[in-house]
């Protein structure tokens, strides 16, 4: 004779620790990690602060990005702590994990208590749809969205690296792309620059983006600069942007950018294209290496021609500026392992990757400074790039 449900639900009780909600509150101060496994519609109800959402229905393909260690001590809940306990026997006997433990009456008992409660914000039914495919993925789900809704991004230029960052950041949902650039849409831009189209030739870019940005997705708020980056002006256009995107195409725009992100501690998703070859790196400041690091002085000018003088594959900046809206995407859901201290070289007509590793320079002018000994008044004061980029020091 079979048992029955509750007979059944008795045993695995019986097999996993219980844990009372006073306990699980004071472990989340000493960061235990605390799983709920509700579905999407209870949590949006509210959930326990710092908790990480693994629904039951995705476990045993979820856990693994939530909780790597299974040595570490976990602790799920569900609404009454039924789920969690059967949750606690998958992770112990099926899935190898060491040290679980289920909540004893779920989130019910833990509102009950009156305990803290974060309520998130919810998406609309269309936001839920459109980013439907976001939130299967365990690395992203609602809340990752959500982070991406949040997030500031600062895009310089809307040419052949911007235009495709900016097409895929705008649709994966980045609440707030700001966009530089002080050109106008010229025929001959088309062949790469994809956000731009025939009709808007003579457009100013920062329009002609903005217009294709909110037809592809309104949920993205576009800011326009149009104007060119200078010393007298970044200092008051990178403060707010939680992640810069390096579209820039000469040597000192690269090192004025460099100079004041590491001040505003602002990470940067960078890239260079020429021919049918791409560099990228992300420079994190005071996390690895700076663009001074890895270029401390210019190259020649004859080793480093513009686009305009040598020619660009028109779909290798494509490659490259999807390349960076990835990094850019695991910069604000802090997931991955982003391209920092690395410089990835893709040759488009061998179809391979190689990477050099960059190391940070312990006498580097920018990044080697202690940050908090950086004054106010040193913050916006720069040297004289065009100088420094031509070898006059």
């Amino acid at each position: 004779m079979s048992p029955s449900g509750a007979e059944v639900l008795r045993q695995i009780k019986e097999r996993i620790e219980h844990v009372d909600p006073a306990a699980v509150r004071e472990r989340l101060q000493e960061g235990v990690l605390v799983i709920d496994v509700r579905q999407d519609e209870e949590r949006a109800a509210g959930h326990i602060p710092g908790a990480r959402h693994v629904p039951k229905s995705h476990l045993e393909s979820w856990i693994e990005a939530a909780a790597p260690d299974r040595s570490a001590p976990i602790v799920l809940y569900c609404a009454s702590g039924v789920r969690s306990a059967w949750a606690a026997r998958t992770l112990i006997e099926d899935l190898g994990y060491e040290r679980v433990a289920s909540m004893t009456g779920g989130f019910t008992l833990w509102k009950d208590r009156g305990y803290e409660v974060e309520v998130p914000r919810t998406m609309t039914p269309e936001q839920r749809n459109r980013y439907s495919r976001h939130l299967l993925l365990s690395e992203v789900g609602a809340e990752g969205q959500q982070k991406l809704l949040d997030a500031k991004v600062l895009l310089l230029g809307a040419g052949g690296l911007g235009s495709p960052a900016a097409l895929y950041l705008a649709a994966a949902g980045v609440g707030t792309l700001g966009i530089v650039d002080d050109d106008v849409v010229d025929i001959s831009n088309l062949q790469r620059q994809v956000i731009h189209s025939t009709e808007r030739v003579g457009v100013a870019k920062v329009d002609s983006a903005e217009a294709t940005i909110q037809a592809l997705n309104p949920d993205v708020k576009v800011i326009k600069h149009r104007l060119r980056l200078g010393p007298e002006n970044i200092m008051g256009i990178l403060p707010g942007y939680d992640v810069v995107v390096d579209g820039l195409d000469n040597f000192p725009s690269r090192y004025l950018l460099n100079d004041a992100s590491v001040r505003l501690r602002i990470p940067v998703v960078s890239a260079a294209i020429l021919g049918f070859d791409g560099q990228l790196s992300v420079f994190k400041p005071y996390e690895g290496p700076c663009y001074r690091c890895l270029f401390p002085v210019p190259p020649p000018a004859e080793l480093a021609p513009s686009c305009g003088a040598n020619g660009v594959l028109g779909v290798l900046p494509g490659t490259m500026g999807l390349l960076q809206a990835t990094e850019v995407i695991k910069l604000i859901l802090d997931v991955g392992n982003p391209a920092i201290g690395r410089l990835l070289m893709y040759d488009a007509l061998a179809a391979t990757v190689s990477e050099v590793k960059i190391r940070r320079d312990p006498d580097c002018p920018i990044c080697s400074r202690d940050p908090d000994e950086i004054t106010d008044e040193e913050l916006g004061v720069f040297p004289d790039y065009e100088a420094f980029c031509a070898g006059v020091h």
